[in-house]
């Protein structure tokens, strides 16, 4: 329902735990379909299906759409290797609709894509995969996240957001007055004699910690 797809449904069953076909699926049964959907990205994880007449009026709630969260840029060595990665690129989205791309340039790599990923772990996991399977040679670019730039209001345009892929080689917008980007808020409970070596990892990762307290040895928070 979220995708807005209509496909036909081919057989209906259940695993038991073999295969056993079913002539319908009834609330509260666990099962099967099998459709005649070309692109896994059609079919999303926690999507509602329903049927086309007499079906349900809104789908189940708390969908959310799967968003990338790493981006890197991916280039062949070989300039002439644009089309294999291209066509690479396409078949491994076919089976992963957690995976995004889009076509970029640069004047010293040439032509690439700009990919989404949903951690390091799974760039790892594709650029491995395009290496291995469509033998690839490739350069990475460093890993970066989506950066949200806030745009004052000015005589010819209102106050709006923008976001930036690749904020190191964009310049921030002249009128802009706040710069955000993904972040968290981890929690950990720990002994005070402990707490030196995670406020030195905290600042590493550009992060800051709250005050403790220092006079009881007691477990603090960082």
């Amino acid at each position: 329902m979220a995708g807005g797809t209509e496909h036909l449904i081919d057989r209906v069953g259940c695993f038991t735990p073999k295969i056993e076909q079913l002539s319908e699926l009834t609330a509260g049964e666990i099962g099967f379909i099998t459709a005649q959907i070309k692109e896994v990205a059609q079919a999303k994880v926690g999507d509602t299906i329903t049927t086309v007449k007499g079906g349900a009026l809104q789908a189940l709630p708390g969908f959310k759409e799967v968003q990338p969260v790493v981006f890197c840029g991916l280039f062949p060595v070989d300039a002439a290797d644009f089309e294999k990665l291209r066509e690479s690129i396409g078949k491994l989205r076919l089976n992963d609709a957690s995976f995004s791309f889009e076509m970029e340039s640069s004047a010293a790599l040439g032509f690439g894509f700009r990919c989404g990923f949903l951690g390091l772990l799974h760039l790892e996991i594709i650029q491995e995969r395009l290496t291995r399977e469509y033998d690839l040679d490739l350069i990475t670019t460093a890993p970066s996240v989506v950066y949200r730039i806030q745009l004052r209001a000015s005589r010819t345009d209102d106050a709006r957001e923008i976001y930036l892929h690749n904020r190191p080689t964009i310049p921030i917008p002249a009128g802009s007055n706040r710069s955000t980007n993904p972040g968290s808020r981890p929690r950990s409970t720990r002994p005070m004699n402990t707490s030196a070596p995670s406020s030195s990892s905290a600042r590493i990762a550009a992060g800051s910690r709250p005050a403790l307290p220092t006079s009881a040895p007691r477990p603090g928070v960082v």
